[in-house]
């Protein structure tokens, strides 16, 4: 079942950014929950390793039938990161062009 309400929160903690998303769809299988990630889909892993690059906190909760909640803690300066860190990956795959 797909979901029938989205619920999107932003707030702030501590000088942090917090997104919360909420819905009440199916919700992700403990299979998935177990394994962090669907074979062959990289959505949560996708999520994962965005928010670790910028040292942001990622938590989902999840129940089957019972919809699914992400949050997101991006931490102050957690912008600042996300240029270096771009421009990290931009020298490197222009180095590798060379």
């Amino acid at each position: 079942m797909d979901a029938g309400r989205i619920e999107v929160v932003m707030s702030g903690s501590g000088g942090n950014l917090v997104l919360r998303f909420r819905d009440d769809g199916c919700g992700i299988g403990n299979d998935v929950q177990r394994q962090g990630a669907r074979a062959g889909h990289w959505g949560l892993s996708g999520m994962r390793e965005r928010a670790a690059g910028i040292g942001a906190e990622l938590r989902i909760w999840s129940e089957p039938g019972n919809g699914t909640e992400v949050e997101l803690m991006v931490p102050r300066g957690a912008n600042a990161r996300l240029r270096r860190s771009r421009r990290a990956v931009a020298g490197r795959t222009a180095g590798a062009r060379s």
